[in-house]
């Protein structure tokens, strides 16, 4: 069988979006035992994004991906983005399959209402939606990350087939590090500032720093909310802004260092850092929506705390902090949690067996 994986996110800087490449590249490693030639490719090496003034290269689109494609003889293509390149694997009749990895279709909602509001925001936006929409309608099929998002997917197109997608990782590569140097005890949030609806519910965390001053509460990430959150939040000297790390080795010496890891975000789906966190055997502490509660055990691997509930915050930053012990029982049930459950050998074998009865 051979598999051609598309990356949305190869052409990005920050950790996230590499961490998501890197992660589509162990994830095609662990194929090849199953014999399964994978070829990962980075969407923005083939298809220049619209509009564009390049329109040499815009038009030229098609010529590279068709060359891709008799080059390599693909059975299939699996994409983790819902744009131009899909679009021309649909129309091609080869199976398809779109990884999704968020919720959005309440991303574009947000979009138009924030940062889209301009007609002809407006208009690209509609335009991308309108790509997306066919690729999703003419896909093989839709493989969220978790039965929060395929439930989702039912609601958006519920006549489509979906099957949730593992998202592994590969635990060899998270191991301690000599770290770095931060202050003890410390709160470590790992997340980017690239959509409100997310973004916001980090302002909850407002009261937990003023009224801990002994604690240190570190943010590594970046992004166009960035701003928002620094003028609440970096007000009180217990806060640090790091802005982003190269992934993965600054993203392992922080999580090295860290003696709590905290998501707190207002959606989420199965976040990776919230398993590379648990590998890294940090108690966690996550918002209580979309996904998070699959990828970790209430009160095993750490706490869920609703959204907007500050005083929760408060009380389980503290319960870990005053508790080394259960911290400690924490973080080793979290990586045998991931271990057992998001390992690649899993992921690939999952993935095979939804795609085996679409190949001849």
């Amino acid at each position: 069988m051979r598999i051609l994986i598309v990356s949305g996110a190869g052409g990005g800087t920050s950790s996230k979006s590499v961490g998501k490449y890197f992660h589509l590249r162990d994830f095609g490693e662990s194929l090849k035992k199953y014999n399964v030639e994978y070829k990962l490719v980075k969407e923005s090496d083939y298809v220049i994004g619209f509009p564009t003034k390049q329109l040499k290269k815009y038009f030229s689109t098609r010529n590279k991906i068709k060359k891709l494609l008799l080059d390599f003889k693909p059975d299939l293509v699996l994409v983790d983005r819902q744009g131009y390149f899909g679009l021309e694997i649909v129309k091609r009749k080869i199976p398809l399959f779109v990884l999704l990895r968020g919720h959005y279709w309440s991303e574009i909602e947000y979009a138009k209402n924030t940062i889209y509001k301009n007609k002809i925001m407006q208009k690209i936006l509609s335009t991308r939606a309108k790509i997306a929409e066919e690729v999703f309608t003419g896909s093989t099929e839709i493989l969220p990350i978790c039965n929060y998002l395929k439930n989702v997917v039912r609601e958006y197109h519920p006549n489509h087939e979906s099957s949730v997608f593992i998202e592994g990782v590969d635990s060899t590569k998270w191991y301690k590090t000599k770290g770095m140097k931060l202050e003890h005890p410390c709160v470590g949030l790992l997340q980017d500032a690239n959509w409100w609806r997310k973004t916001k519910e980090m302002l909850t965390l407002e009261k937990a720093i003023s009224s801990m001053p002994n604690v240190h509460f570190y943010w590594a990430g970046d992004g166009q909310y960035k701003d928002e959150i620094l003028k609440i939040l970096d007000k009180f000297e217990n806060f640090h802004w790091l802005g982003s790390l190269s992934y993965p080795e600054e993203v392992r010496d922080y999580l090295s260092t860290i003696d709590i890891y905290a998501i707190i975000t207002g959606m989420d789906t199965t976040p990776l850092s919230l398993k590379e966190a648990q590998l890294m055997e940090k108690p966690v502490i996550a918002t209580n929506v979309g996904g998070n509660s699959e990828i970790m055990i209430e009160n095993e691997t750490g706490y869920l705390v609703s959204e907007g509930d500050q005083e929760d915050i408060i009380i389980k930053i503290s319960s870990l902090i005053d508790d080394k012990e259960l911290s400690k029982k924490m973080g080793k049930a979290g990586r045998n949690f991931i271990i057992n459950e998001f390992s690649l050998d899993a992921s690939a074998k999952n993935f095979l067996k939804i795609v085996e009865p679409y190949i001849n």
